[in-house]
């Protein structure tokens, strides 16, 4: 299996083409992966062995992983997956390394190299979220619910998202007031770091937080 310090993202600063580039190492990937069904067991995912496929869950969808050639298939089959979500998948799906979580949760700032990446992912992912949620926390739950979310334990309102099948991302925000404005973070599992580099996770957050301001502004 390709070890997991080459599969670091090339999306960082990079333009369109970058992601092009990034898919095409992804399906490389995923294309050498010696031992697909254990592989799989490492991710979480489905080896389909009549249809030369992986079946992965994300973000609340099941996409297919085709494996000759690599390629991802959308839920419905039709229309084509975009091409960031498409590398996610295969990152997450070549990069696995079957660690257990550990229900112990981190900050970004936590994540190796996090602090240095803080304040794009800061500015990417948390600030979407307390400025379109900051005011009314509770539609971030009404809005989670398009990926299976679930309410948890922090801050004024909390909600748990498995964006893959072992790679949970708490949303947490804290309602402001007179004296101190809306806030809010996100916070992981400790063993992300061994689904997902750190790079991969800002996109994915970063993801996850514009949709969910769409579909919380969705009637309004």
């Amino acid at each position: 299996m390709e070890d997991k310090g080459h599969l670091k993202s090339v999306l960082r600063d990079s333009p369109e083409h970058g992601y092009e580039l990034a898919y095409r190492l992804a399906r490389e990937a995923v294309a050498r992966i010696d031992d697909i069904e254990r592989q799989c067991a490492r991710s979480g995912t489905e080896y389909e062995a009549s249809g030369k496929a992986v079946t992965v869950k994300y973000l609340n969808q099941i996409y297919r992983v085709t494996l000759d050639p690599v390629d991802v298939i959308s839920p419905s089959g039709t229309g084509e997956v975009p091409l960031k979500d498409r590398i996610l998948i295969l990152h997450y799906l070549a990069g696995a390394r079957g660690t257990p979580l550990s229900n112990t949760l981190i900050t970004y700032k936590e994540l190796p190299q996090g602090t240095d990446y803080f304040p794009t992912f800061r500015k990417r992912t948390i600030s979407p979220l307390v400025n379109n949620f900051g005011d009314k926390p509770e539609r971030l739950l009404e809005a989670a619910t398009i990926f299976g979310g679930r309410r948890a334990e922090f801050g004024d309102i909390s909600v748990t998202i498995d964006a893959f099948s072992r790679v949970p991302i708490t949303l947490v925000l804290w309602r402001g007031d007179d004296e101190f404005p809306a806030e809010g973070n996100v916070m992981f599992d400790v063993a992300i770091s061994d689904y997902l580099p750190v790079e991969d996770i800002t996109i994915l957050c970063e993801t996850i937080a514009w949709r969910l301001v769409r579909q919380g502004t969705k009637g309004k």
